[in-house]
């Protein structure tokens, strides 16, 4: 195959810090190229140039792209050329149809009057191509997340691509989902079309790549071929720097009384009030334990989670919680709070995490009245709180004024577990705890875990990832359609057996 792509001794330095030192990448013309790398090795920043974020002046080093020297100017220009890249957070607007949103400044029009009839049939041959059989005028909104990310790769077909650009395509689909998109991916480089996934599930990376890039500290450490038989612990080892013999921590538990007790939960769809999303549920957790929520997408362990914290989420929700065997008011998340309850949320983005303030600000955030004194603020405790913090969890940052929107997704995750560590909770409910980290941060997530564990916690941890739950747990709640339908140990637990309970009759 001959070369499509040449990023030669690519540096980029932004101030303080050089993010990219000397990267060099090459992808073959019909391939799937994987980069993978922890978060913050520069996997991002890379692609931001070869995507025209960062214009030519902005980093040294040259872009050869079809044989043509590249100077982008922006990312029209790269679009123009045929490289598209689809980001983790969906460019999509929800309100407008599919088909608004494939051709959203890229209208079929003449004398500036869209042809709708020509939109719609494009749109109609597109959506074939991805595998989707909705109208072209359905609203985006109304999709699933996996139907989204296709209607994006239905709008790259759109312009032409030549070079599609997946960056973490797969970070909030379910397994299914994910497995639909990969086999799209092996079908349109059957068609011709080159890809670069970056991703940190490494058995997905091993499905679909022909080669593999790791950049490590923002150098490019190795390039490993499929047809030399790569395996994950290779691209483990060069991403880490290290051997990662286990992936989860080795750990022996002792869990003591049982801490928290929930009984007969049900909660009501807050816009469609005949519908009941948790229905009767209860389950326990140990002080010393770690206790997983297994299930697909939509089975409703989240609105279970967000339900009984603080009720942030349902309508006539009723049942009862108690902690140390006494019943405790959730009725508002200052009282869940109180009650010794936090959450982590799934999207630290959105939800956990305001992104434009600093990790001294983030950390104290939910428990103000441990650093103020009389409704007034102190800035001394404040900061003192928030290095202790940053100390403890080993967040990677050279101060705590630091803006958290310029932190890896590993150690923003570890800002959003600072958080709630500060509120001195008594349980831990982790919702999706290493979406979108790689596996070193994992590995310190998993790790702090285990400490809060051993610190007499109960944790609860919801997860999309089957091994992180039989890795981590000493438990698994499965559940669907809004029940528990089994309970699993440790010991018991396998992917098979979990699958086997979802899909039961």
């Amino acid at each position: 195959m001959s070369t499509l792509l040449e990023m030669r001794d690519i540096t980029k330095t932004f101030p303080g810090v050089k993010a990219l030192d000397n990267v060099n990448l090459e992808v073959a013309e019909g391939e799937i190229h994987a980069v993978v790398g922890e978060n913050g090795a520069g996997k991002s920043t890379l692609m931001k140039i070869l995507s025209g974020v960062y214009p030519k002046g902005q980093y040294e080093g040259e872009i050869i792209f079809d044989g043509q020297r590249l100077s982008l100017r922006d990312i029209r220009d790269s679009e123009d050329r045929g490289i598209i890249i689809i980001h983790q957070e969906l460019a999509l607007v929800p309100q407008l149809s599919i088909a608004e949103n494939i051709f959203l400044g890229n209208e079929r029009a003449q004398n500036s009057v869209i042809n709708w009839h020509e939109t719609n049939r494009a749109t109609e041959e597109l959506l074939a191509k991805v595998g989707l059989v909705e109208a072209p005028t359905t609203k985006v909104g109304s999709i699933g997340v996996g139907k989204q990310q296709l209607v994006e790769i239905a709008k790259a077909l759109s312009k032409d691509v030549k070079l599609l650009i997946l960056d973490e395509p797969t970070a909030a689909l379910q397994e299914n989902d994910s497995r639909k998109l990969l086999d799209l991916m092996l079908e349109l480089k059957a068609q011709g079309v080159t890809s670069i996934i970056i991703s940190h599930k490494l058995g997905e990376v091993r499905y679909v790549a022909d080669s593999v890039t790791v950049i490590r500290d923002g150098s490019t450490v190795s390039k490993l071929s499929a047809k030399s038989g790569f395996k994950e612990d290779d691209i483990v080892r060069d991403m880490v720097g290290r051997d990662m013999t286990h992936r989860f921590p080795e750990h022996e538990r002792k869990p003591g009384e049982v801490l928290l007790d929930v009984t007969n939960w049900n909660a009501w769809h807050p816009e469609h009030a005949e519908r009941q999303v948790i229905k009767n549920i209860s389950f326990q957790a140990r002080a010393g334990e770690v206790v997983g929520i297994a299930g697909l997408m939509g089975s409703g362990r989240t609105e279970l989670a967000m339900s009984i914290f603080g009720q942030s989420y349902g309508k006539r929700i009723s049942g009862e919680v108690k902690l140390h065997g006494k019943p405790v008011d959730v009725s508002t998340v200052d009282r869940a709070i109180d009650a010794g309850i936090s959450y982590v949320t799934e999207d630290r983005k959105v939800y956990g995490l305001v992104l434009d303030e600093t990790i001294r600000f983030n950390t104290t955030l939910a428990n103000l009245d441990g650093v103020s004194s009389a409704g007034v603020l102190k800035r001394n405790m404040e900061t003192s709180v928030a290095e202790r913090y940053r100390s403890a969890l080993a967040v990677r940052t050279p101060s705590v004024f630091q803006k958290t929107v310029n932190l890896s997704g590993g150690n923003q995750q570890k800002v959003v577990l600072a958080k709630w560590l500060f509120t001195e909770p008594d349980v831990l409910i982790l919702d999706e705890p290493t979406r979108g980290i790689d596996v070193g941060a994992k590995f310190e997530i998993y790790n702090i875990i285990n400490e809060l564990a051993d610190l007499g916690k109960a944790v609860v941890i919801i997860s999309s990832e089957m091994p992180e739950l039989l890795g981590m747990c000493d438990r698994i709640y499965v559940m669907n359609e809004g029940e528990f339908v089994g309970e699993l140990d440790a010991s018991e637990a396998n992917q098979e057996r979990i699958m086997a309970l979802i899909v039961q009759e």
